[in-house]
């Protein structure tokens, strides 16, 4: 079987591509299609495909800009020639799904998001809501949203990260949809407990859903340490008169964030996510997650075992919520069965069942 394996853009190691590694291990003989590819910032396993680039590939700017040719995305992954494969499985939160599969082509769909710039995250992203920009973005999202919706034909099978996706694929594309949970942890991972330091975690990029600025401002009024790790669009932002408990690492290799994962005293996880691989990872070390309590973290964090939510999106909100993670005592073995549902075994064995059932 020839197969086809289409990801929207590689520029980065976060929680899509580990989902295509995964895919990739399923099969190794697979080629891979995408809109944007900046080598060098990929695992081998990945950048040792044959990488099949569209025109966006080509255009300036496209290491650091690349969002900003969104506009042509459809447009560009309609141009992928898929012609001579048995099975494409696409990986998508922008365009990937809306590839032109050959007839006799099989086509499933992985989605970690419907197209959040343009649905449910649209006034986050684009707050202004008057003047001449703001009248170009909305015909422009009306063209996305109607691509959106009319691409989602062009698969036979929607399976997706987490029941509350799978919410947003019934809403917007009125598709059902089987809900995989990411490859997160290896089979047989056996959680680790380390003595905790007396500080607090974020692993994010820094974009304007993930509310990192919750965070900043709680505990620029607690006064208790916070590591940051990562970076993005709001980076200037968000340093901007930080207090010195406030701690920005930037982008650090995985083996280096692993050891805060370690010592932290709890994990942070402000955003409304659609899943979130690193509130799992923290479970991994015993490291409890403080979640904003909507969307993906319900899924992934059990309340009152491995985490305490918050139902607000402020920081009082959130500071009251580690308070009383700071009261509770978390057991090793609630770990171990949180984790247990997000190992990479299972989400193998559920891709190729829903292949089967193509």
């Amino acid at each position: 079987m020839k197969v086809a394996i289409i990801h929207d853009w590689l520029t980065g190691m976060r929680g899509g591509e580990l989902v295509l590694d995964s895919l990739l291990k399923i099969y190794p003989q697979a080629e891979l299609f995408t809109l944007i590819y900046n080598k060098g910032k990929l695992n081998e396993r990945i950048e040792s495909r044959k990488i099949h680039t569209a025109f966006t590939d080509r255009l300036p700017f496209k290491e650091t800009k690349y969002r900003s040719y969104l506009p042509l995305f459809p447009t560009a992954i309609e141009t992928l020639d898929l012609k001579g494969f048995d099975l494409v499985i696409s990986s998508s939160h922008c365009v990937a799904k809306g590839v032109i599969p050959h007839p006799n082509t099989k086509h499933l769909t992985y989605v970690h998001s419907p197209m959040r710039y343009v649905w449910d995250l649209y006034y986050d992203y684009f707050p202004n809501k008057s003047g001449l920009k703001f009248f170009v973005i909305q015909l422009i999202s009306n063209y996305l949203r109607t691509w959106d919706v009319a691409s989602s034909a062009r698969v036979d099978a929607f399976t997706c990260n987490s029941e509350f996706i799978a919410k947003r694929i019934k809403k917007y594309y009125r598709r059902e949809s089987t809900v995989i949970y990411p490859p997160c942890l290896p089979e047989g991972f056996q959680v680790e407990s380390h003595t905790k330091d007396d500080f607090y975690l974020i692993v994010s990029a820094f974009a304007p859903y993930k509310r990192i600025d919750i965070a900043v401002e709680a505990f620029r009024q607690n006064g208790k340490r916070l590591v940051i790790i990562g970076g993005g669009q709001d980076e200037t932002k968000l340093k901007k008169n930080i207090p010195s408990n406030i701690e920005f690492l930037g982008g650090l290799p995985h083996s280096e964030i692993r050891a805060y994962y370690q010592k932290a005293k709890a994990f942070l996880f402000p955003g409304l996510e659609d899943f979130g691989i690193t509130p799992v990872e923290s479970q991994g070390f015993c490291t409890p997650v403080i979640a904003f309590g909507e969307g993906g973290a319900l899924e992934t964090v059990v309340g009152g075992k491995t985490g305490v939510f918050f139902p607000e999106q402020t920081p009082e909100s959130l500071n009251l919520a580690i308070q009383k993670s700071e009261t509770m005592e978390y057991k090793k073995e609630d770990f171990q069965a949180s984790i247990n549902r997000f190992t990479e075994e299972k989400f193998i064995n559920e891709i190729l069942k829903s292949v089967d059932r193509l």
